[in-house]
């Protein structure tokens, strides 16, 4: 991705420069949002079955929902090699496409972003005055989609910003392993009353997870309907040549 067509304007609003570029057209930025609701119901069918599988498919949780309360639980249950793979490869999936969004539609992106997480917007705003200062070891620390978004819409080298993340998603699982090796037995006592409980545990999930489910994908599927009108709309001019 050339930096040749961008133009880096200052918004001190979000606490760094957007560089702004023509975007494609809106039906690729449906393109980029459909894998992340088909992430979306994934992690929740995850959340949902977790009880079920946590202590007997503990692999195919963690390739469903790498959140860390299930990294923690399923970390003793598996070896090295299928921990740390599965886990990267589930931690990554979405940040590349959130990274994408936020390069391509720059400002407008943020602006969606923050409507989608209104309860969150003091947190959000002050994760992106850090980014203005520490975008290398935000990515590193913490490479959520928000992050992954602000990179993008600042132009972040796709080299450095897949060097931060894929580094820092390691160190996390690391060191939740070691946490896991360090807490075994509380662990093992946790996975022993799900156990003990699957069906009421796991009849709860199901409809608790249902319900946020069908609520996150309506919102999702409204949201992107509206950013991709806006930017289909936008009267900014594009950035000249060269």
């Amino acid at each position: 991705m050339s930096d040749s067509a961008t133009v880096a304007t200052e918004h001190p609003e979000h606490g760094f420069e957007i560089r702004a570029r023509t975007p494609p057209g809106k039906h690729t930025l449906k393109l980029l949002v459909a894998p992340i609701i088909g992430l979306i119901v994934l992690s929740n069918v995850g959340d949902a079955l977790a009880p079920g599988l946590v202590d007997t498919h503990p692999l195919q949780l963690l390739a469903m929902n790498a959140r860390n309360r299930n990294l923690i639980l399923v970390t003793n249950q598996l070896d090295a090699v299928s921990y740390y793979t599965v886990g990267t490869l589930r931690l990554l999936l979405s940040d590349p496409i959130f990274f994408l969004i936020g390069y391509w539609y720059g400002e407008t992106a943020l602006d969606w972003m923050e409507r989608r997480t209104k309860s969150y917007g003091q947190l959000l705003r002050q994760l992106e005055r850090w980014f203005g200062n520490a975008a290398y070891p935000l990515v590193f620390i913490a490479p959520n989609n928000f992050i992954c978004l602000f990179a993008g819409a600042a132009g972040m080298s796709a080299p450095g910003f897949f060097v931060a993340n894929i580094s820092g998603t390691m160190v996390r699982l690391f060191l939740i392993r070691r946490l896991g090796e360090a807490f075994e037995a509380p662990i093992d006592d946790v996975l022993g009353f799900i156990s003990q409980h699957r069906v009421p545990l796991l009849i709860v999930s199901v409809l608790v997870f249902g319900v946020v489910m069908v609520n996150e994908l309506r919102q999702t599927k409204d949201e992107v309907d509206a950013i991709a009108d806006a930017m289909e709309g936008s009267d900014v001019d594009p950035p000249p040549p060269g």
